[in-house]
């Protein structure tokens, strides 16, 4: 049986592909499939994982950065100043917990003056004004780079296309939110559905394909707005020392600004807006999923600072998720990647939230027994704007008298293969490496953006090439002709040359992102890098033991077992060989995966009785780049203070020097590579 310390870990692993997956499927595809409540319990599962074992975080892991990257298609903006998310807060008491981490950090027992305003979920934006005239737009993306839309921004008229006043800014980044309003969603759907098309599932999604129209008179003749809530470049011209002061300023330039803001005197000035904003809800005129709530002093805010992923001066304070009661009309086994099935809830559809809801994921066997749903029952679904929710709870007393409880398939329902449960695991897996629906999975994932980067092999070829038998298993992909690709339906000559000459660039790969593209059980993208570093020769991977793996430094023995199972299949091992000689595997060692850190250049001071020995909190600081001194000065950035911490403590509140304890030295550690 495998040690806590390294279930742990693959749990980590695990979690860091799911979400790796679900930000791609939300913020580049549009096409979510668990709600934002989900998605923000695996994220915040992550990172309390990674805030117990800080040597663990990694630059790649998705608590570290934002969202995900830029769809083909569209010329990539970088962004000079980087687009960050906020973290969240679920609850009353995360919120006065920001609160009070903000003025420990400030060093400060005084209330603080707060922004508060709508949080809109639309798509985020920056618009770039060159001596006053709107030069470019684009999307967030990752956070470093974009998508350029300009041409499809220039059609929304809440977006001045010349700044008011005479002495414009020579330069202006101004950051916000382009949404479409509730009722001209309605009438849009209404159109859709009379020329027979599929209705959109929700706002933010029509918004997020408008702005990816090709052709800008698509955008122009659907109703979108914009509201502006920040900006990148261009604060100094502006001369506002405050958030609000800077709409005020922004306001005066032509910008639209939401007027269901206020500034908030201490924390429960901000709740009480946030409770008042959420009996507004269901009659504001577009989709708001919570309140943001910054710092708004700007000197304050420089004080405070940035994580690698959000600022440490602003939360968003999240609406409890939706929910609604439907019947479930059936349940449905799902087959992923690595085989493991998947139960859907099939629903009698449900307006939740705006959007009709028809599936809603139930995880696993063990999150069936747990809820004990049946077909037939009655159950609460809860949903927070993305298209397939989650079932909560099973209203009992409305169950039919002739329901049975639901078990998993012992047969995998695509290929009909005996599943198995290995022990200590929850998923039930097909172990048929034929099958196809593990083929189309490990076929997507292998020409996925952060594996081979196969330029036209979406989800929809995928299937096609399955669908024909003309690719049984990913080195097929390149024995594939132009002439091949065009025999099948809807692939035109220019598109079936496109592929070919894609697949052809994505020979020129590195080992650490061939090993991710092969699809081993828990070999995320880390994991991968790990691997190339310890074995730049391949051939010696393909016979390392157990052991020699584990000896490998974040290597652990789930990880180590799985990859050695996945390359004693001999399918496996032959295709491991095939690929190896088809591509051209670059061999140059993998950068360091932590180049800098935000404690890099930082001093630091140590006192008082901590938890654990001040030896071992000294290297973990040093590891992350900080500098730890024995004396405070101005010059120290914090000070790490335990109990009876005496005068080191007195002398950096004498000094303003900010004071953490060892679960925010913790979370700083945690943050990785520096923004």
């Amino acid at each position: 049986m495998p040690d806590a310390k390294a279930t742990e870990h693959a749990r980590l692993l695990e979690l860091r592909e799911q979400l790796e997956r679900h930000n791609h499927l939300y913020h580049v595809l549009d096409d979510p499939q668990i709600s934002d409540a989900e998605y923000d319990r695996l994220f915040r599962e992550a990172v309390e994982l990674e805030a117990r074992h800080p040597e663990w975080v990694t630059p790649d892991s998705p608590t570290q950065r934002v969202g995900g990257a830029p769809v083909a298609g569209f010329r990539v903006v970088e962004h000079a100043v980087q687009m960050l998310s906020l973290d969240n807060a679920m609850s009353r008491e995360e919120l006065i917990a920001f609160d009070a981490r903000v003025r420990r950090y400030l060093a400060t027992a005084e209330e603080l003056a707060y922004s508060a305003e709508p949080k809109y979920d639309g798509v985020a934006v920056e618009l770039v004004y060159e001596q006053g005239r709107f030069a470019l737009g684009s999307t967030r993306g990752d956070g470093r780079t974009g998508e350029d839309v300009s041409h499809n921004l220039r059609t929304v008229r809440t977006i001045p296309l010349r700044l008011r006043g005479a002495k414009p800014p020579p330069l202006l980044e101004v950051r916000g939110e382009v949404l479409m309003p509730l009722a001209d969603f309605a009438r849009l759907n209404e159109e859709r559905a009379a020329l027979g098309l599929e209705p959109f599932a929700n706002p933010r999604n029509s918004t997020a394909g408008t702005l990816r129209q090709l052709d800008p008179k698509s955008a122009a003749s659907r109703p979108l707005e914009f509201f502006v809530y920040g900006i990148g470049r261009g604060e100094e011209w502006l001369g506002a020392k405050a958030h609000s002061e800077l709409l005020a300023r922004l306001r005066e330039l032509g910008f639209r600004v939401d007027t269901r803001r206020e500034e908030c005197v201490g924390i429960a000035g901000a709740l009480a807006f946030h409770e008042g904003l959420e009996r507004e809800r269901d009659g504001l005129p577009y989709e708001v999923d919570g309140t943001v709530v910054k710092v708004d002093d700007f000197a304050l805010q420089r004080r405070l600072g940035t994580l690698n992923r959000s600022p440490r001066w602003a939360i968003a304070f999240k609406f409890p998720p939706r929910q609604e009661t439907t019947r479930v009309i059936g349940i449905e086994a799902s087959v992923g990647r690595t085989g493991t099935l998947t139960p859907v809830a099939v629903l009698e559809p449900v307006r939740i939230g705006g959007v009709t809801v028809e599936h809603a994921t139930l995880h696993n066997q063990d999150e069936i027994d747990r809820l004990d749903v049946r077909v037939g029952d009655t159950v609460f679904v809860e949903r927070a704007g993305d298209v397939i929710p989650k079932v909560v709870k099973v209203v009992r007393e409305r169950r039919p008298p002739d329901t049975v409880p639901y078990r998993l398939p012992e047969t995998c329902p695509i290929c009909g293969e005996r599943t198995v449960r290995s022990e200590g695991e929850v998923a039930l897996r097909c172990p048929n490496p034929r099958c196809p629906a593990k083929l189309r999975e490990r076929l997507r994932h292998f020409a996925s953006r952060n594996a081979l980067d196969i330029d036209g092999l979406g989800e929809k070829r995928v299937d096609q090439l399955v669908s024909a038998e003309r690719v049984k298993r990913p080195s097929d992909l390149f024995g594939l002709t132009a002439e091949k690709l065009a025999a099948l339906e809807g692939m035109g000559e220019k598109s079936a040359q496109n592929l070919v000459e894609a697949l052809e660039r994505a020979k020129n790969t590195s080992s650490a992102r061939f090993l991710y593209a092969l699809g081993i059980r828990h070999v995320g993208e880390h994991v991968a890098a790990v691997l190339a570093r310890a074995y730049p020769d391949l051939s010696r991977l393909l016979d390392a033991t157990s052991d020699e793996l584990e000896a490998v430094d974040e290597i652990g023995p789930t990880i180590a077992l799985a990859i050695r199972l996945w390359l004693d299949e001999p399918e496996n091992r032959d295709e491991f060989q095939r690929l190896r000689e088809l591509l051209r595997i670059s061999s140059a060692p993998v950068r360091e995966l932590a180049e800098s850190t935000t404690l890099a250049g930082r001093t630091c001071v140590i006192t008082g009785t901590l938890e654990e020995p001040r030896s071992t909190w000294k290297a973990r600081l040093e590891a992350a780049g900080a500098k730890v001194t024995d004396s405070v000065s101005k010059k120290t950035s914090f000070l790490l203070a335990g109990e009876n911490a005496g005068a080191k403590l007195e002398k950096a509140r004498e000094l303003g020097v900010a004071v953490i304890d060892e679960r925010e030295a913790a979370r700083l550690i945690a943050e990785g590579p520096g923004a």
